[in-house]
């Protein structure tokens, strides 16, 4: 598809506001002058408000939703062209605000029937499209793998504390969810109980480092993050990582860090860079001392 295809897609998301105004326009002599607009976990209405307000305010957290995805589209598809991960985007970004309206309806007809609001779409549909995005994010600017037949080390850069810290929130979401009642909250729960123990998992594992004669190549959990070819490699040395940045997968495109610590050797490569974490940098820059030999080899 080409980049008029794209453009167009992406304007189409201010239908979403359109069509809400639309439906609000449709009822409006329906509606009470008080409608429901905040609800507990249960799906019961706790909280009224104009009618007026209630449309503008549904029509204007979708205009926000549409101009912040219009933005991110723009800019995405300005640095990484049409490429995947830019039509991935683009159709959760329809999928999220598409169910954001349903949800918004809705409440609708919850104030005209009595009928339930629609939450659990809204959670399903932000599950499957964050974790699209984040595996299809992961595989972006990998680079095609590297053979291993010739391996010349592997380091390992772990953060077990990390996932010791991080698997307290895990027990808290198991523990809170038996006892929750309300099914929505307790699959929200389960959700976030789920991406905080794959987290756990990487942190234990850690990074995977291989070094041969061809380059370096980034794993964790047996997945492949990213493959450096030995020629793109133009310069290295050991630097400091700030806690500001992060831990874990940190950056996109060419940019990427992988960290767990507060030290490790920083790649500048001939289309970007790349940090590697680890506790003792002086390996990493004698492992990357060796596979350069090979290049004039």
């Amino acid at each position: 598809m080409n980049r008029a295809t794209y453009k167009t897609l992406t304007w189409l998301l201010w239908l979403a506001p359109a069509a809400i105004a639309l439906r609000y326009w449709q009822v409006w002599d329906q509606l009470p002058l008080r409608v429901a607009s905040h609800f507990d976990a249960s799906g019961r209405a706790n909280g009224w408000m104009l009618r007026v307000t209630s449309a503008e305010w549904a029509v204007g957290f979708l205009c926000s939703l549409a101009a912040l995805f219009t933005v991110v589209l723009y800019l995405g598809q300005r640095k990484y062209g049409l490429a995947k991960l830019s039509w991935v985007l683009l159709a959760f970004f329809h999928a999220e605000i598409w169910t954001v309206a349903y949800g918004l309806n809705s409440t609708i007809d919850y104030s005209l029937y009595g009928t339930p609001i629609a939450i659990v779409p809204l959670f399903a549909v932000t599950l499957v499209g964050v974790t699209v995005v984040t595996i299809f994010a992961l595989a972006e600017k990998r680079g095609t793998a590297l053979s291993r037949t010739e391996l010349l080390a592997e380091e390992v850069h772990a953060g077990k504390q990390w996932s010791i810290v991080l698997l307290v929130p895990v027990v808290g979401f198991a523990w809170i969810s038996i006892v929750m009642p309300n099914s929505v909250a307790r699959l929200t729960l389960v959700v976030a109980g789920v991406a905080m123990a794959g987290a756990v998992a990487m942190a234990w594992d850690g990074f995977h480092y291989y070094f041969s004669r061809h380059g370096v190549e980034i794993r964790t959990l047996g997945f492949r993050l990213k493959s450096i070819p030995l020629m793109q490699i133009k310069s290295y040395s050991i630097d400091d990582w700030s806690p500001i940045g992060g831990y874990g997968i940190r950056g996109i495109g060419n940019c990427k860090a992988y960290v767990w610590g507060k030290t490790g050797v920083r790649l500048q490569m001939y289309d970007g860079e790349v940090f590697l974490g680890h506790s003792d940098p002086q390996r990493i820059v004698h492992d990357l001392n060796v596979m350069k030999s090979f290049q004039h080899s």
